[in-house]
């Protein structure tokens, strides 16, 4: 069966692969809209470049079915296929000028030689490069490679564009650069994306959506704001930034019921996630934690000691420990207060019940 839409660029049904007793893909199901950017995230082995390849061609998958723009392509050989590909180490010709390397597809496509000037020409346009036509690729910086690699991959206008791990080998400031120009690219042309990265932070600044994968297997599929505010899972809630991860039973109070946690702590949350007597995992990211002052109440007040402080300039980060085993990181915007955090000193720490996220423990 066919994918479910008219805008579904790409579909991914079922696509698994398998290499002897090792499985590297299982089951996987995804759909990509028209004008989408999705990116694969997850450590290595998680299967995310395995699935980009089965997308491509170049790895025929062992079961399941792939579709792109309403046809069949599970067996379609990768140039039948209506896709770009850009990866990490640019794959440009060194002995061909800029200009042929971005012509080099339109040539084996067989366009009308009187056409390829114009469409390199538009191709440099959109990467901001026109004046590097007559260049070699070794005259470039690695910002300009790759967008020059960006540009040969588009200049065809195929169907869905595959970018893996594109910006690997960038330092960081060239990485955020080229982020951005991506980003832009994407918005403004509204062409579709599939993006493989190991990179939360690149993954949470890029996508539209994010499909974060684990041990072969997708974990979760959803925006940025669903994976880090609603993480599924502890491997979600512990790979995408951080997390302050505490053990708890649920129980019923006199009052209402609550969570116990480490050190008799007693926590509470909007969903419990479970009966009494159930085993959870409290989740609570840094940035939801607040200094409480004196007299200053809260759902959940913990108070203990400051470990260590981090000024970050436009924030900090401290450490405060709870309890014998227990130290909660929070993060906050820097001010009067938070500036004079030193370790050593006595706090309390609050954060609202609705900031509890309840995760069952495995």
């Amino acid at each position: 069966m066919g994918p479910i839409g008219e805008s579904t660029k790409l579909s991914i049904r079922g696509v698994g692969k398998t290499y002897g007793a090792v499985t590297a893909l299982a089951d996987a199901n995804l759909d990509l809209r028209e004008g989408e950017l999705v990116t694969l995230l997850g450590p290595s082995g998680s299967g995310k470049t395995t699935l980009l390849m089965t997308v491509a061609g170049l790895v025929p998958p062992t079961t399941g079915d792939i579709w792109i723009d309403g046809r069949l392509a599970t067996h379609a050989p990768p140039d039948k296929r209506d896709i770009g590909i850009v990866f990490q180490n640019y794959a440009l010709f060194p002995h061909l000028s800029v200009f042929e390397n971005i012509a080099f597809p339109l040539r084996m496509r067989r366009m009308a030689k009187t056409q390829i000037p114009s469409a390199v020409a538009r191709a440099l346009d959109i990467v901001q490069l026109p004046h590097v036509a007559e260049r070699l690729p070794r005259e470039l910086s690695g910002g300009q490679q790759q967008r020059i690699a960006l540009a040969r991959c588009m200049v065809y206008e195929p169907s869905i564009i595959l970018m893996d791990e594109p910006l690997g080998a960038l330092d960081r400031q060239l990485r955020d650069q080229m982020q951005l120009e991506i980003k832009t690219l994407h918005r403004r042309l509204g062409i579709t994306v599939l993006y493989v990265t190991h990179d939360q932070e690149e993954a949470m600044a890029m996508s539209d959506r994010i499909c974060l994968m684990n041990q072969g297997r997708i974990a979760q599929i959803g925006t940025p704001a669903d994976l880090y505010f609603s993480p599924q899972s502890l491997f979600a809630a512990q790979f995408l930034g951080e997390s302050n991860i505490l053990g708890a039973t649920v129980t019923a109070g006199s009052n209402a019921m609550a969570l116990v946690g480490p050190g008799g702590i007693t926590l509470r949350a909007k969903d419990l996630g479970g009966a009494p007597g159930a085993q959870v995992n409290v989740v609570v990211r840094p940035e939801r934690l607040r200094l409480l002052g004196d007299g200053e109440a809260e759902d959940n007040i913990a108070a203990g000691e400051v470990e260590e402080v981090v000024f970050a300039g436009g924030y900090i980060r401290y450490f405060v420990r709870v309890a014998p085993e227990v130290v909660l990181a929070g993060k906050q915007l820097t001010d009067e207060r938070a500036g004079t955090l030193q370790p050593g000193s006595r706090v309390r720490v609050g954060w609202g019940a609705v900031h509890s996220l309840v995760l069952p423990a495995r």
